[in-house]
């Protein structure tokens, strides 16, 4: 993975209170994290840094598009994806991010880079299932459904007169009380 230098953001020089930064996320993102599972993408994540005297707050908000494949019948469609994630920014002997919503940088340290964690928000946004609109309305004509549709197993009808005798024994016990 590169890193990638827009995505620092510098906050030696930026005033305590809120900050805010924009970024537009395409397919050149999730390219440098080798991440191929995503046909297109179409993001604007908005980021807000609340710059206090010992410690910062990254407020991470994305909206947008990507554009997967669906996982039954492998047609592309526009899923839209929608996500946040609060970050607390301390300061500390040494950098440690093993925690999931707060981050530690060392004294001394003057920018934090976000790539990482906008990468996880966007994939995390994304369904785990992800299925294409038309299956779940039925409106989508795909070879692929019809061959499921074809191999799904059929629903036998019971035939009431050719039944097993030693069945009908014990459903006697049954009915006579």
């Amino acid at each position: 993975m590169k890193q990638l230098k827009e995505f620092f953001i510098p906050f030696k020089g930026l005033k305590q209170g809120k900050h805010t930064f924009e970024y537009k996320i395409g397919n050149s993102f999730f390219e440098s994290f080798d991440y191929e599972d995503f046909n297109d993408v179409n993001v604007s994540v908005e980021v807000a840094l609340n710059k206090m005297s010992t410690m910062m707050e990254l407020d991470m908000r994305a909206s947008g598009v990507v554009n997967v494949n669906c996982d039954i019948t492998n047609e592309p469609f526009n899923q839209e994806i929608n996500g946040d994630l609060h970050l607390v920014v301390k300061f500390g002997d040494e950098f440690n991010d093993e925690d999931d919503e707060i981050l530690i940088l060392p004294h001394g340290e003057h920018q934090v880079y976000i790539a990482q964690y906008v990468y996880e928000l966007l994939v995390l946004a994304v369904p785990q299932k992800r299925v294409h609109p038309g299956v779940e309305d039925g409106s989508l004509d795909s070879p692929v459904l019809d061959k499921l549709e074809e191999l799904q197993p059929k629903e036998e009808k019971i035939d009431k007169k050719n039944t097993d005798p030693r069945w009908d024994g014990l459903k006697k016990l049954l009915t006579d009380k």
